[in-house]
């Protein structure tokens, strides 16, 4: 019996496009996880089971050849004309780290300029009771002041005259709306004249809104035109990135950026696949060693990872990668008494951020909003080399194939705010 070309041909491109979609769903899922929820795996992966393809990175894919061209923003600073100003105050804290600081400044400045109100330069809280800093021990307070001229009045700190009585606590949800703000906040603002704001997170969606209007101006301006680290603070990443460039003599002085933290692998969330589908949302150091390989990553490569101290878990991917770091052997000698030996997360969490979004490769091992927000500030400066890990069943893959959805599609909020 004779077989149709025709019909082999179209089998065969049937059998690719269902790959293809599989792996899209993939993506989409890990990027869907709830923010207070880390499921995963850590199913260990046969070594001796994987063949490796050790094509040079450079050559094998093109996430080597440079960055995207850096795009412009493209918001429209509003006018203080446009609001009336009232006597009150709204006041918040930055918490959780610099992937939080960067929504929770977002949703302040949002309330502030709804309400007419003036906002409070925040301070900062740790994770620990009494952690507690400045805003400018991190970032720079000029540069934010000045990011805020015409869109809210900013003041440093509270009058005397305002007591806590007359402030009162409100919960808004992240990327908050001008409605909801009309329905739950400014009724309190006008009882009490002064609020007291906590972002929370119901998920960690960065993904852009269906349409665009004032309230994404000033979203994107307070997320990506406000924050900007101080001078100690950013000379450390500089340093540290620099150091990073200089180990990858070999990769032109390029690196791939990890984020990979062993407390929050951990994690009951981590422990098992989320859901009916069993989809991964978390990788452990085993599990990106094999990924990597497979996508063609060179051994050469260096690899930062987020891991604040050197684990033994941490092995399995240095045994592939040898030139795999965490902070505390790239960090200037002079530096590490007040930025690592002191146990201070908060600061260790900044270095991690920043270092993300300026590494030439991002793989996010846990999916998050640490992710999201550094995908974010990667999108602005045309670094839109970040890769979504997956299990992979063959002995090699394409590496363009874990392109994050949100550069592949387009769909970050980021999106909005530059073009």
């Amino acid at each position: 019996m004779g077989f149709d070309l025709r019909q082999v041909v179209a089998g065969i491109l049937t059998i690719t496009m269902f790959v293809m979609l599989i792996h899209m769903i993939k993506r989409d899922h890990f990027d869907s996880i709830q923010d207070n929820k880390f499921p995963g795996s850590t199913e260990d992966v046969a070594y001796e089971s994987v063949r490796i393809d050790t094509t040079h990175v450079r050559k094998n894919i093109g996430l080597w050849k440079g960055d995207a061209d850096e795009l412009k923003p493209c918001w429209v600073k509003p006018s203080g004309d446009e609001v009336e100003q009232t006597e009150g105050f709204v006041t918040f804290s930055l918490t959780n780290g610099p992937e939080y600081h960067i929504s929770q400044i977002a949703d302040a400045v949002l309330v502030a300029r709804s309400l007419g109100a003036t906002l409070v330069i925040p301070d900062i809280r740790g994770s620990q009771p009494g952690d507690k800093r400045n805003f400018e021990d991190i970032y720079d307070i000029d540069v934010f002041t000045k990011s805020m001229e015409g869109v809210v009045k900013v003041v440093k700190d509270l009058p005397s005259e305002v007591t806590t009585k007359t402030i009162a606590a409100v919960k808004v949800p992240n990327r908050v709306t001008e409605d909801y703000i009309a329905r739950h906040v400014e009724p309190i603002y006008r009882s009490k004249g002064n609020v007291r704001l906590a972002t929370y997170f119901p998920s960690i969606n960065m993904k852009k809104s269906g349409k665009k209007g004032d309230t994404d101006s000033i979203a994107c301006l307070a997320m990506y035109g406000s924050l900007e680290l101080q001078p100690e603070m950013h000379d450390v990443v500089d340093s540290m990135v620099e150091r990073l460039r200089t180990l990858s003599r070999k990769s032109d002085g390029q690196f791939i950026a990890v984020d990979l933290r062993v407390e929050m692998l951990n994690k009951k969330g981590c422990q098992g696949n989320d859901g009916s589908e069993g989809e991964k949302s978390c990788f452990n150091a085993q599990e990106i060693a094999v990924f990597l390989r497979k996508i063609g990553i060179d051994k050469d490569t260096t690899i930062y990872v987020t891991q604040s101290r050197w684990d033994d878990s941490l092995d399995s991917l240095k045994d592939l990668f040898p030139k795999t770091y965490t902070k505390e052997s790239i960090m200037p000698a002079d530096k590490k008494a007040k930025f690592l030996d002191s146990q201070d997360s908060e600061l260790e969490n900044v270095i991690d951020f920043y270092i993300s979004t300026e590494s030439d490769v991002f793989v996010p091992a846990i999916s998050g909003l640490l992710y999201a927000n550094v995908a974010g500030k990667r999108i602005g400066s045309g670094k839109t080399q970040i890769l979504v890990p997956s299990e992979i069943s063959g002995s090699s893959a394409s590496a363009t194939s874990f392109l994050s959805p949100y550069i592949s599609k387009k769909n970050h909020f980021a999106y909005s705010c530059y073009c």
